[in-house]
């Protein structure tokens, strides 16, 4: 058996690659949609024996099928945003310890001690409606920050202005997370020469706005906010561990996340770095779900395993993760 242990601890490419394996097998055996999937591709459980034989899951199989790989009572269910009439995924979670572990172990992982920083989070269009797996880890954030600082900002604007200014010329680091037209909306009323603060954007216009392609936009946060670099998060409702960018929209992920990028003729072969092609997703913290999801995004994969989020598959629905159309 596969425990949270065996996969938080992964520190080589050998030891991802083989627990990745023990997990595809778990789920072939106990995940009746994705045996089902596999059965449908002719694949033999016995004859995978690398991380590009392993059949991924396409994504939309969260909307239409309950994607479980074990029989116990589900602790939480997240569910994707979506406009009036669109089918949401769902992702049925029956542990929800693994989905805290994984995001501050990543947290951990990229941005060091969580009581370092004050977290603000300026998500009004998650904050809106239930299900949310982002709010549902920046709340735990905000409570592990251990700071009376922290918190959520709904559309009281004024009062986040305020209090950005204060904290950053009182030299407090800051995390200030944010959905993508809320934050363009927060730097049409003030500009400001942040010092301390890094801004994390999640993606997202929700419509609110016309979709722009990332350059455009970090340029006008950058100068909005007056920072060098604009941090992004990559992760949605059927993953539970996310990808971080530190500037310049390449994301690294954590040690049991790994991204591999498909033809876009042939999902079923892959093609060399540097080239842009569908991303598939291994999350490991997925174990009790599945953890080899083909994406409808659109990217390219380096040489270190870091990547680019470049835009969606045409015609697939437009949603909250961090995507720019190109």
């Amino acid at each position: 058996m596969i425990t949270a242990s065996d996969i938080f601890s992964i520190s080589n490419q050998k030891q991802f690659e083989k627990i990745a394996l023990k997990v595809f097998r778990f789920q072939y055996d106990n995940n009746f949609v994705y045996n089902e999937f596999c059965n449908y591709l002719n694949i033999n459980k016995q004859e995978v024996k690398s991380l590009e034989q392993i059949p991924f899951l396409p994504i939309q199989f969260f909307k239409s099928h309950q994607v479980v790989s074990n029989e116990n009572p589900i602790e939480v269910t997240f569910t994707s945003s979506g406009t009036t009439g669109m089918i949401t995924s769902k992702h049925l979670v029956t542990d929800v310890t693994l989905y805290e572990e994984s995001y501050r172990s990543g947290f951990s992982q990229f941005y060091g001690n969580i009581e370092d920083y004050v977290i603000l989070a300026l998500l009004p269009s998650y904050l809106e409606r239930e299900g949310s797996s982002l709010i549902y880890m920046v709340e735990d954030l905000i409570r592990m920050s251990n700071n009376p600082d922290s918190g959520f900002y709904l559309h009281n604007h004024a009062e986040l202005i305020e209090k950005l200014i204060t904290l950053d010329n009182a030299g407090q680091n800051v995390v200030l997370i944010g959905v993508t037209y809320a934050l363009l909306d927060l730097i049409e009323k003030r500009s400001f020469k942040l010092q301390n603060t890094i801004i994390m954007e999640t993606g997202g216009m929700k419509g609110k706005r016309k979709e722009m392609i990332r350059e455009e936009l970090h340029e006008q946060l950058c100068k909005g906010f007056g920072v060098s670099a604009i941090h992004s998060e990559y992760g949605m409702t059927e993953l539970l561990s996310q990808a971080y960018s530190l500037g310049n929209g390449v994301f690294e992920c954590p040690s049991w996340m790994q991204i591999l990028v498909r033809d876009t003729e042939d999902a079923l072969s892959y093609i060399d770095n540097g080239k842009t092609g569908g991303i598939n997703v291994i999350d490991l913290a997925n174990i009790n779900s599945c953890s080899f999801i083909a994406t409808q995004d659109l990217g390219k994969k380096y040489p270190n395993n870091s990547f680019e989020v470049l835009g969606r598959f045409d015609n697939s629905d437009i949603r909250g993760c961090n995507l720019m159309i190109l």
